[in-house]
């Protein structure tokens, strides 16, 4: 079955099975590999996007429910990394292997998105179910706090914007 999906600001058709998982439409058929698959099951957080502007878990949102809405992956949440939370990762030195990294930048974002100075209640809720084999969850803290410092000295776009199409990158 044919479905309209909009990712990262392009809009595409698929022909996939209703029910065939996000994250395979956005792997295998779109080709877009920063997402990854880690448990299948939704409870590591690695094939975090955004859904609406919201976190969720690519591989257990069926295809049929993402059509028509804006999807953004780690591949659009900034053009040119300069989204403040993949600065802060970078200046934290938060990955270790980095499996699990896009799904955590997706999560942080998504939360500063919408709390710009989170507390750190908030971020153990929102980040809770992102697992990380390597441990770096001190780190990664550390980086959403660096990401709401430089996000409170620029513009942090909504995931929706960056889904519109814009680039999410600092103006």
């Amino acid at each position: 079955m044919a479905f309209q999906l909009t990712v990262n600001g392009r809009s595409t058709t698929v022909d996939v099975p209703a029910d065939m998982p996000l994250l395979w439409a956005i792997r295998d058929v779109l080709k877009l590999k920063g997402t990854k698959y880690g448990c299948g099951i939704g409870q590591c957080g690695a094939c975090t996007v955004h859904l609406n502007g919201k976190a969720v878990r690519s591989c257990q949102i069926p295809v049929s429910a993402a059509a028509k809405s804006p999807i953004t992956t780690i591949e659009g949440l900034s053009a040119d990394g300069t989204h403040p939370v993949q600065v802060a990762w970078l200046e934290i030195d938060v990955p270790q292997c980095g499996y699990c990294q896009a799904g955590q930048i997706m999560s942080a974002s998504a939360l500063l998105a919408q709390k710009p100075k989170p507390t750190e209640q908030e971020i153990h809720s929102a980040m809770n179910g992102n697992l990380c084999r390597c441990g770096t969850y001190t780190r990664i803290r550390q980086a959403i706090h660096k990401a709401a410092e430089i996000g409170t000295t620029s513009k942090l776009k909504k995931p929706a914007e960056v889904a519109a199409g814009q680039s999410g990158a600092q103006e």
